[in-house]
């Protein structure tokens, strides 16, 4: 294997390793401000490094550009996308998961 294919391995592993991270925040976090955040995140982290993979791919080419467009598209929406979908749930009066005093989950 060349470095360039082991890059784009790791690349491509570590895309995958931060999209199982994210679906397993949807499924497994208690409240939609802990899932927003953690499959935000993760999520936002996953694609880059997966597009990055595909940039490196192509090599010099417009499929380069186009990738890194996208990039710098996916790190500007998806935190305001993110915090808009906080915001209209903090506007409904969602509250936030808590633990009470004998340290059951509300």
């Amino acid at each position: 294997m060349t470095p360039q294919e082991i890059a784009v391995a790791v690349l491509v592993a570590g895309g995958a390793f931060f999209a199982l991270v994210a679906a397993v925040a949807l499924l497994r976090l208690p409240d939609i401000y802990t899932r927003t955040h953690g499959a935000s995140k993760s999520d936002t982290l996953g694609a880059g490094l997966a597009l990055a993979a595909v940039a490196l791919t192509f090599g010099a080419e417009i499929s380069t550009v186009k990738a890194a467009l996208l990039i710098l598209f996916m790190f500007l929406t998806n935190p305001t996308a993110a915090h808009a979908i906080a915001r209209a749930a903090a506007d409904q009066g969602i509250d936030p998961w808590t633990v009470d005093e004998e340290g059951e989950s509300e």
